[in-house]
Formats: C-alpha cells, sequence, structure tokens
C-alpha cells in the first residue's frame, strides 16, 4: 500500500505546491511562532488542502503536520507533512521553498514526496522502488572524500550557537565548499539528485526531514541521526550523504553530538 499512498502525496504536493505559488506574488499574513519560526495564512491552507486529499483516501491514516501537530491513525501509517517548507524564504521571494510530503510506517520512514513548486520539480520515493524527479530515476553523487564534497549546512544559530559556529568551522574546514538553501526540501533533493554530496543539520524536525530521508536513502545515499544511530520519525537533526563519505563526516562531528 506504500506505492498507492506516494502517488496520494504526489498529487497533493502538486495541488498545494501551485495554489501556494499562484498566491505568493500577494499579501501575506505572518505570524512568528514561539520559537521564533514564521508561518503564513498559505502554511495553514496548504497543510488543510493536504491533509482532507490524503485522509479522503487514506482514512485510518496518522497526521503528524509542522502547523497541526500529530493525530494518531490506526493503520500503521503516519503522514509527516510541512506545506511550506523554507517559509522565511517564501515570505522574501527566494524561490527556495517546497511541499514536503513524508511517510511512516510505525516509527520507520517509508517513503517522501517533495514538489518544488518555483521550478516544477516533483521528487519521489518509496521503500524498496528507487528515488525519481519528475519519473526520472535519480542518484546520488559518487564522491568519495569530504574534501572534494559540497556540503550543506543550515542549522539555526538562535540555540547553541557556539556549539554550531565551532561545527560549522569544523565541517567548512573538511569540506571543499558550502551552501545554505534556508530549506531542507530545497537542500535533501539535491543531495538524493546529486548535486550536493552531504548535508548535516542539528535542529530539523521530522516533518522537516521525513520526505527527504526515503529519497536520499533510495537514491543511494545513506541518512543518519548526528551520532550515526538510526533515523526514526522521533529524531532530532541528521546526517544525509552519498554514503561514501559518511563515516567520516560522522568522524568530524564527534565532538558536537
Amino acid at each position: 500500500m506504500t506505492i498507492e499512498r506516494i502517488y496520494a502525496a504526489v498529487d497533493s504536493a502538486r495541488q498545494a505546491g501551485l495554489m501556494v505559488k499562484e498566491a505568493s506574488s500577494g499579501y501575506k499574513t505572518v505570524t512568528i511562532k514561539s520559537d521564533k519560526s514564521m508561518v503564513t495564512e498559505f502554511d495553514l491552507r496548504a497543510e488543510e488542502m493536504i491533509v482532507k486529499h490524503l485522509l479522503g483516501i487514506f482514512t485510518s491514516d496518522g497526521v503528524l503536520g509542522e502547523e497541526r501537530g500529530f493525530t494518531e491513525g490506526s493503520s500503521g501509517f503516519t503522514w509527516v507533512i510541512d506545506p511550506i517548507d523554507g517559509t522565511h524564504n517564501f515570505i522574501a521571494k527566494i524561490p527556495l521553498w517546497g511541499v514536503s510530503i513524508g511517510l511512516a510506517y510505525g516509527n520507520e520512514l517509508v517513503g517522501g514526496v517533495i514538489y518544488l513548486p518555483e521550478t516544477d520539480e516533483m521528487y519521489r520515493a518509496s521503500k524498496g522502488r528507487g528515488a525519481f524527479c519528475n519519473d526520472k530515476a535519480i542518484h546520488v553523487s559518487e564522491k568519495s572524500k569530504l574534501s572534494n564534497c559540497t556540503l550543506s549546512y543550515d542549522s539555526g544559530m538562535r540555540r547553541e550557537t557556539d556549539r554550531k559556529v565551532a561545527a560549522l568551522h569544523k565541517l567548512s574546514t573538511a569540506a571543499y565548499n558550502m551552501r545554505m538553501f534556508g530549506a531542507s526540501s530545497v537542500l535533501l533533493a539535491y543531495l538524493a539528485d546529486g548535486r550536493l554530496d552531504i548535508a548535516v543539520e542539528f535542529d530539523d524536525k521530522p516533518w522537516d526531514f521525513a520526505a527527504g530521508a526515503c529519497l536520499v536513502r533510495e537514491a543511494g545515499g545513506k541518512f543518519t541521526a548526528i551520532d550515526g544511530s538510526e533515523m526514526m520519525l522521533d529524531t532530532i537533526g541528521y546526517i544525509g550523504s552519498n554514503g561514501k563519505i559518511h563515516s567520516e563526516a560522522i568522524d568530524v562531528l564527534k565532538e558536537f553530538r
């Protein structure tokens, strides 16, 4: 049943993403949440649109949404939704944002869809079936040394600033170069597609990475917690890579776990 859910998520992500993109040039009501992140009326509308569509088909599934919280289902499947990942970029009219819909079975991440409306790129993956962008198979990069790699580091600096700056310094010394995108949906899609080689995040929540985790794995990469342990639905932070440099990156970060 996983693949059927993924195709339904593709439809949901496209509908929500196009609605948001069409409305993006207009006025946005912005609310600052308790963690100082931003939310707009479009985040709320898109999440409700996605949930209504998916639960209309799979009525016994659960939902974990960035804006609506957790609603338990009885099927064992849980949708993990970030309706606009990269809200700050969206508000600032920076075209690096996406719709992220992950799928968990129990505590395991088994599927994901990321839609990037600004470039009309639809990424999808389900466990054991590979990863695709606009129905074309994608694969992670082949680089085997961290010193040759492009690394994404998007961890917020408001909390544990000294620790994160120190980690950034060590990573930037070890890698060839670095990028900051401000949207996990974008950077994880690019990682799965071989445009990036590794990504490190200390703070990301499940709705940020659930879809991307499956994409990276199914594209041939590796996706774990910062310490290298198995990635679960309730994990905070991650290392995603092409797999060839994963252990090297974990070793670089060992003092920052």
